[in-house]
């Protein structure tokens, strides 16, 4: 994740706490699809990572003597401990997701944070729709799952989009999620399916309206998080075409 959120924090219990500069130790690691790994951190200072659905941390990764800063969303939900898991996508010739791919359990980096503006609080009552692509499903996993802990009841919606089906993160724990319950709705969306594939194709923007129209909540919010062009596109449909207050839609990008 990179990019400085736009959206202002909602109203929430208390005040946020500050970053601050932190030693994270892996402690546990598997892959999500064939380029995106999962990694689960523990702070080494015995301190709980204190943050708010939707927000991250800044890992500087050693580059020749220099330190590398790149941010990546908290994809678990705040439990009050030390650990906090975040997927981060290999791109070749990237010197930190590379080294974050290939680093051992045990390896440890320096941390900054949490950060962020993209945030829904986990008491949060109302319904919402959350759109998300690659692994800017990450916050709005953490967002749900925090949610869902809270016991909350309003409706929750999730359409995610990737382009084969084996690039879709998280997709047994969110269907056993949905199973468990009945206020969460999955919808994945595949913009390259196989001939084999049996659920929606297409970018997300293309079945943001009739799951809104579904919603039938004209107060739900939606939020987005994923690269600017498809940001902006439900954005800017939501907005204009479906009506959705300003206030109500939510937005981070990674580009």
């Amino acid at each position: 994740m990179s990019g400085i959120p736009e959206t202002p924090l909602p109203d929430g219990p208390g005040p946020r706490r500050a970053p601050e500069a932190f030693e994270a130790r892996i402690v546990a690691a598997r892959a999500l699809s064939p380029s995106v790994r999962e990694i689960v951190f523990e702070r080494t200072d015995d301190r709980p990572l204190d943050f708010v659905p939707g927000q991250w941390v800044n890992l500087l990764i050693p580059h020749h003597g220099v330190d590398v800063k790149r941010a990546y969303s908290i994809a678990s939900a705040p439990d009050g401990g030390r650990r906090f898991e975040i997927a981060v996508t290999r791109v070749e010739g990237g010197h930190a997701s590379v080294e974050l791919h290939r680093a051992p359990i045990g390896s440890s980096f320096r941390a900054i944070g949490p950060s962020g503006l993209f945030t829904r609080d986990a008491v949060d009552g109302a319904s919402a729709i959350f759109v998300g692509t690659g692994t800017g499903v990450t916050p709005l996993r953490s967002m749900v799952r925090a949610a869902l802990a809270h016991g909350a009841s309003a409706r929750l919606v999730l359409l995610f989009g990737f382009r084969h089906e084996e690039d879709i993160l998280y997709r047994a724990e969110l269907e056993e999620l949905a199973g468990k319950h009945t206020n969460l709705e999955i919808a994945f969306t595949l913009s390259k399916p196989s001939p084999a594939w049996t659920g929606l194709c297409g970018y997300v923007q293309a079945h943001l309206p009739a799951l809104w129209t579904a919603l039938g909540d004209p107060s739900a919010n939606v939020y987005v998080c994923g690269l600017e062009r498809m940001v902006k596109a439900v954005r800017d449909m939501a907005r204009n075409d479906l009506g959705v207050p300003r206030k109500q839609v939510h937005q981070e990008r990674y580009d």
